[in-house]
């Protein structure tokens, strides 16, 4: 629980910026006019607007191709504290920002969110994956997408107006992420360091069976000592993992694909879009409190993501994430019609609502918690920091493309926008079904293993 609460902060400002948008492009305005004498364009307003959403992303994208490097020096649960830094930073600049009539204070504060939120999002899956038992390691890895998730939520209901979502109190509102980082400074210095970390990257196994022991509560821990010990003799002699490796080493290059294509259609799946812009979406379809709703989005969020928690150790991961990514493109087609037809066709508001609430909850129970820990599944000890890193990164530049450029392109092609994220999961959907495996309750070694069997036997055929 200590460690998950960067990712509650990730969620928390997420989700905070959504309903936010009117009084901080008043902010804006006013600041822009005060120094310069005369108001901001619309266009300028919105470009500003998308920037400072899509800030937190691009820093991000940046920041977490560093992450692996201080992962393997420091160690898992120090990493996550050195990032924990950036937090109390970012919410400084964030909360002086309107005293000080400055909107790149604002910015800045975004910036270094982003930096918090990159150098974050591989060592605490990384941790949690690391220090799991394997029959419930699938379960216990949604508990960084039900934090961010929570994260959200608690996002959505302080921006309420009639909490602290105004012109006076947004400022506060963006500082409150302190509470949980000075939180985990209090808690997680004293949970044990990844075991796994100590005997493959360190080679202290009595370190590592001291640490076990504590996870496990109790002093028998020699067979999961043994796994950890073989994974780190299969890895003696190899050479160090870098990004380009994961592409032109054969027993990288399939596991690399599937992450990377799994990740791309999850963050192309219309999901961002609808969490950034929720309020505006349900203000397009009249909702008469739309921040209210928006806040529904957010329950819902939760109550699926912990549903998904018993369902992935049923069903398996590889079965959901199909039926999620289809259902997905479903919502989407029938978003596309509902914010086409609205005010000609009556009910396609109820549609519209219907679709996005539907598209959260197949999200949280498929691929929005499953392909980003799959990932970690996927590769051995020595690939799994830099893997990631590159794959935090590769989120995070596509958020911050959904960010920055989501709105412009709907004024400029409308609802149909959503048809090309329907194609995106269409054919995630097929790629799914033929070239994913399912990880549930098996070991890291016996995944790889499978990967190698089936280079193997590529090689013999060409």
């Amino acid at each position: 629980m200590a460690s998950v609460l960067g990712s509650l902060q990730i969620g928390y400002h997420t989700g905070n910026i959504n309903a936010l948008q009117m009084v901080i492009e008043e902010f804006f305005n006013q600041t822009w006019k005060e120094r310069f004498q005369e108001p901001m364009s619309l266009h300028a307003l919105t470009m500003l607007w998308s920037f400072t959403v899509s800030t937190l992303a691009l820093r991000a994208t940046v920041s977490v191709l560093t992450v692996c490097i201080v992962a393997d020096h420091y160690g898992r649960r120090n990493s996550i504290l050195i990032a924990n830094s950036l937090s109390l930073m970012a919410v400084a600049f964030m909360g002086v920002s309107k005293i000080a009539g400055s909107l790149e204070a604002l910015i800045v504060g975004r910036f270094l969110i982003g930096l918090f939120c990159g150098l974050n999002m591989t060592p605490i899956p990384l941790y949690i994956q690391e220090i799991s038992p394997t029959r419930v390691r699938g379960a216990f890895s949604t508990m960084n997408q039900l934090s961010q998730t929570v994260g959200i939520f608690v996002g959505q209901i302080m921006s309420l107006e009639n909490v602290l979502g105004t012109s006076r109190w947004w400022p506060l509102m963006l500082s409150l992420s302190a509470i949980p980082a000075i939180l985990q400074y209090l808690t997680l210095p004293f949970c044990p360091e990844s075991p796994r970390y100590f005997i493959i990257s360190c080679h202290e196994d009595e370190l590592a069976a001291r640490e076990l022991q504590r996870l496990r509560g109790t002093q028998d821990v020699l067979e999961e000592i043994e796994e950890m010990k073989e994974e780190a003799a299969n890895l003696k002699g190899t050479e160090d993992v870098t990004t380009l490796r994961l592409f032109i080493v054969p027993g990288y290059k399939q596991p690399i694909l599937i992450t990377l294509i799994l990740n791309t259609s999850t963050q192309l799946s219309g999901f961002n879009a609808i969490i950034k812009y929720s309020t505006k979406i349900f203000r397009l379809a009249g909702v008469a409190h739309p921040t209210h709703t928006t806040m529904g989005i957010g329950a819902i969020n939760i109550l699926f993501t912990i549903f998904s928690v018993f369902l992935v150790e049923r069903l398996g991961q590889r079965s959901l994430l199909m039926f999620g990514q289809f259902v997905m493109a479903l919502c989407n087609m029938l978003l596309t019609l509902s914010i086409a037809t609205l005010g000609e066709v009556p009910w396609t508001n109820y549609f519209l609502i219907l679709a996005l609430f539907t598209m959260v909850v197949f999200y949280e129970i498929g691929p929005g918690p499953i392909s980003w820990y799959i990932t970690a599944e996927l590769f051995s000890q020595s690939a799994r920091p830099v893997t990631m890193g590159l794959t935090s990164s590769w989120n995070w530049f596509h958020k911050f493309i959904v960010a920055m450029f989501y709105q412009p392109l709907l004024h400029l092609v409308g609802p149909y926008i959503f048809l090309l994220f329907t194609g995106v999961l269409l054919v995630a959907v097929l790629y799914t079904y033929f070239r994913v495996p399912e990880t549930r309750g098996r070991t890291f070694e016996e995944v790889d293993a499978e990967f190698r069997q089936a280079d193997a036997i590529f090689t013999s055929c060409f």
